[in-house]
């Protein structure tokens, strides 16, 4: 079995998630992904990650966004597509989608594959079941999410290797986001001033791999929503060594109380609000942590 660890900020929302992004990453490329995370000692807070084999996944992980390209999906016979992007769109040449053709491109979901075949699947910001789509960017009808993928993986592509004992901290200027890294983010009116108004001079530093990570590590978790502009989400803590396979990390991440008593958990209220007209983009503006009885 080869383990890894993260350095995280476990009041950082997207650094969060993208620990769920590199869990769902050595799943696929590896196999028998588990994982916890650790605060044991305050000053050094990670997240264990460890696989079958010895390859270490969090490389692994890296090594496929460097070598990953950009492709968006659609149900057969739509309309939608993502060439105005430059971005190829393949059609689903199958009755099943993952949920129906959207009204635009925007959510259309993002493939990502690297040159050994291998593939993972972006579309969390399209579903429609009653779990929230965690869908913080606006682009109805605009920027879709495979060229905010595509722009990301463009930033990061020729400094993963080097990002390996921080990679949370990898930082680069970037235009747009999927709002998850809340460093990035603002709202005009609390800020006192929009940087997009002094783009000659000043530009915004974003962390393109949280953001990527982030959105893939939520395929298969979700936070809890209370209101648009509310959330919770809970991670499970090392306890006697013990990793947790894939379902019961995911399960924490919405979960309300520990799933288990042996299973440390701890939980984080985080506030939003809207960077712009209201009822589009969200950006994260707060997080607490929440007292467990």
């Amino acid at each position: 079995m080869a383990t890894a660890s993260i350095p995280v900020d476990l009041t950082n929302p997207g650094q969060v998630f993208a620990c769920f992004g590199f869990l769902e990453l050595a799943d696929v490329l590896i196999g028998g992904a588990k994982g916890a995370f650790d605060w044991q000692d305050p000053g050094e807070v990670c997240f264990h990650l460890a696989t079958r084999g010895n390859e270490d996944p969090v490389l692994c992980a890296l090594h496929f966004l460097g070598d990953a390209t950009v492709k968006s999906l659609a149900p057969r016979d739509s309309s939608n597509n993502t060439e105005k992007w430059k971005i190829t769109t393949i059609p689903v040449q199958s009755h099943i989608f993952p949920f129906g053709d959207p009204r635009s491109p925007a959510t259309l979901p993002a493939q990502l594959e690297d040159s050994d075949g291998q593939a993972i699947t972006i579309d969390h910001w399209g579903d429609e079941t009653r779990r929230d789509n965690v869908k913080f960017w606006a682009g109805s009808g605009g920027y879709p999410g495979a060229a905010l993928v595509r722009d990301s993986l463009d930033l990061i592509r020729d400094r993963v290797a080097d990002s390996y004992a921080n990679p949370f901290a990898l930082s680069a200027l970037q235009s747009s986001s999927f709002r998850f890294d809340w460093r990035r983010d603002y709202v005009p009116i609390d800020a006192g001033f929009s940087p997009n108004l002094h783009k000659r001079d000043m530009e915004m530093q974003g962390y393109p791999i949280v953001e990527l990570l982030a959105a893939i590590g939520l395929a298969n978790a979700r936070p809890l929503r209370h209101t648009k502009l509310e959330y919770s989400y809970g991670v499970a803590g090392i306890a006697d060594s013990q990793f947790y396979d894939p379902i019961f990390l995911r399960a924490a991440l919405g979960a309300q109380h520990p799933l288990f008593p042996s299973m440390p958990l701890r939980r984080f209220h985080m506030r939003l609000d809207w960077p712009g007209q209201e009822n589009q983009a969200r950006c994260i503006t707060n997080v607490i942590e929440e007292i467990l009885p």
